[in-house]
């Protein structure tokens, strides 16, 4: 099915440097925030706590849920709206993990049955402490290292044939990795030194479609993360499964379009590469909208109809498929263009 005329031709090459600004802006937003606000905002999945989950048949006051709380010690818990206003739900989290015994959930609603005047439901109780969401934490950062290390070893052996050097840069890198780790250095910190050496040596080894995978990859990540922090969404488990399906989505659009431009190379390589790069896009442009606008139509219906358990999920994958589709044609591909650049400067 195509609703693009097959003879299309948007210069979307030429449009590459309002591009790439405009993807830096993005990235530069995405840290600034994550900056000011001291990283992202993490749930109790990773931070560790207590999250109680209350229904109200009417509408009451935090500060009478505070109130109740402070009766059976739970004083210093946040208390957040949850969900539509007219649900009157709320979130109730506490930083320090709460014994939760099979009499706690019974407790906590006769406080606040008592306090707010209308029958509270506890419908949910999670408690995570805080070592395990220390390693909870580390290991969604190692998923999400190792996934975008994996699929460009995928990328070099599929279009450049470079199975074996790509293998040794993964295993040199992943063997440091696990070396620092043994010293205690901070691992976010040890994540992103990696991701930048890792696009270091693509670079130098000329892994070039790696590079342009990868670099797409993490455009896409940092600004789904960068959204969430300046819309202070939390950080969760299921965030994380959001994020490593954008990934996968966003790699399978880079990878249509690569294969495209790997055999019009062939068959236009008297023609300038810019030329080919925009001709291979416009071919698969049906295709790359088609693919998004259906997906998105199923996410957007999560967004709007799953609830609030499924909200945040539901945000971050709108967020990925539209930045992935965009880095596709105007982040991926205009990097193989860099490419030929450093190739004319090498040969003279």
């Amino acid at each position: 099915m195509q609703f693009i005329k097959p003879d299309i031709n948007i210069n979307f090459i030429g449009k590459r440097t309002l591009a790439f600004i405009f993807s830096i802006v993005m990235v530069l937003i995405s840290i600034g925030s994550l900056v000011l606000h001291g990283g992202p905002n993490l749930g109790i999945d990773f931070q560790g706590g207590t999250l109680i989950q209350v229904k109200f048949p009417a509408p009451v006051t935090i500060k009478d849920i505070k109130t109740g709380l402070n009766s059976v010690g739970l004083g210093q818990s946040s208390v957040q709206q949850f969900g539509e206003l007219h649900d009157n739900e709320y979130l109730i989290r506490t930083d320090g993990s709460v014994m939760t015994t099979e009499g706690f959930s019974i407790d906590v609603q006769k406080a606040l049955d008592a306090e707010t005047g209308s029958q509270a439901e506890i419908r949910r109780v999670e408690m995570v402490g805080p070592q395990v969401g220390q390693d909870l934490r580390e290991k969604a950062l190692f998923a999400m290292f190792y996934a975008l290390l994996f699929i460009t070893i995928y990328i070099s052996g599929r279009f450049e044939f470079k199975w074996l050097l790509s293998g040794v840069v993964a295993v040199a890198l992943i063997g440091a990795v696990y070396l620092f780790t043994l010293f205690h250095v901070s691992i976010p910190f040890l994540i992103v030194a990696a991701l930048i050496v890792t696009i270091i040596l693509f670079w130098f080894l000329e892994l070039k479609y790696a590079m342009g995978a990868i670099v797409a990859l993490i455009h896409d990540v940092t600004i789904t993360v960068g959204l969430f922090s300046i819309f202070d969404k939390e950080f969760t488990l299921a965030i994380i499964a959001a994020l490593l399906t954008i990934i996968g989505y966003s790699l399978n659009d880079t990878i249509i379009v690569f294969d495209r431009i790997r055999e019009n190379l062939r068959k236009y390589h008297k023609n300038p590469l810019e030329v080919v790069l925009n001709r291979s896009i416009n071919e698969t442009l049906s295709r790359t909208i088609l693919t998004s606008a259906t997906t998105l139509i199923v996410v957007v219906a999560l967004f709007v109809l799953g609830g609030g358990i499924i909200h945040d999920f539901a945000f971050a994958l709108i967020v990925g498929i539209a930045v992935g589709t965009y880095s596709s044609i105007f982040v991926a591909s205009p990097i193989l263009l860099a490419w030929q650049g450093k190739q004319i400067k090498k040969n003279r």
